[in-house]
């Protein structure tokens, strides 16, 4: 059974401390040692105790080895320093370059106004104003694009408002017992179809020819002759003895 995973942290125990320091200092020195054999390297270490002893080990020289160790970190630190200066070499020229860029752009935005056309020829010109034409044109475009849904928004929006108006009309007519045109139109006929539905068509017949024969009565006692007059032209006619004809 392996050992189990301990937490890496100073141990407060004095006499663990010391164990511990001496084991992993052995063990530090003899991986050292391995390393310099099976490697071929060269490997120097130092390490001091917390109570200020020296423990060392060195696979050749150690002072050749620390020799070696500040002349290669003060190469790397040239090194470091010429990278460090080609870096900020190269920051300067894309800097030098952003502000010519952006000089380039503040002129042709200056162009573009109307502004600064002092140095330019008759084809920097032309090519101005093309932009510009072109940049009307998209302007004028954009500008149709916006008013168009603007005054479908406003179509839309009268719509709906108009359903609401008409929903809330008829809300109110339900509320007040009041029908509405249409509803009114449609009593309107279904009251009037059975009544007409109920005169047949005899009946009808029957109440024109009455109308008629009272109108023909009517004439005919206003153009007929007066009693009077008949009864004597009829007394004439007995005395005489003889008849007459009647014009």
């Amino acid at each position: 059974m392996g050992r189990g995973k301990i937490e890496i942290k100073k141990i407060e125990n004095a006499n663990s401390r010391q164990v511990t320091f001496s084991k992993r200092r052995s063990g530090l020195l003899k991986k050292a040692h391995e390393l310099a054999v099976l490697c071929d390297a060269e490997v120097a270490v130092i390490v001091f105790s917390s109570t200020g002893r020296l423990f060392e080990f060195s696979s050749s020289s150690m002072k050749r080895t620390l020799t070696r160790y500040q002349n290669a970190r003060e190469s790397a630190d040239t090194v470091t320093a010429n990278q460090r200066l080609d870096e900020q070499a190269e920051e300067a020229k894309e800097i030098d370059f952003l502000k010519d860029e952006i000089t380039k752009l503040q002129m042709g935005q200056m162009r573009l106004q109307g502004k600064e056309l002092s140095g330019l020829s008759l084809k920097d010109l032309q090519q101005l104003e093309k932009q510009l034409n072109e940049g009307l044109l998209a302007v004028k475009a954009k500008k149709d694009q916006l008013l168009m849904e603007q005054l479908e928004l406003s179509r839309l929006q009268e719509q709906k408002a108009l359903l609401e108006n008409e929903s809330l009309r008829r809300q109110v007519a339900k509320l007040q017992g009041v029908a509405t045109p249409t509803e009114k139109s449609e009593q309107m006929y279904l009251e009037y179809y059975p009544i007409e539905r109920k005169v047949s068509p005899d009946k009808i017949a029957a109440l024109a020819s009455s109308e008629f024969d009272k109108e023909d009565s009517d004439v005919t006692l206003h153009l007929g002759p007066p009693c009077s007059e008949t009864r004597k032209r009829k007394a004439s006619e007995s005395e005489s003895g003889s008849p007459t004809v009647s014009p």
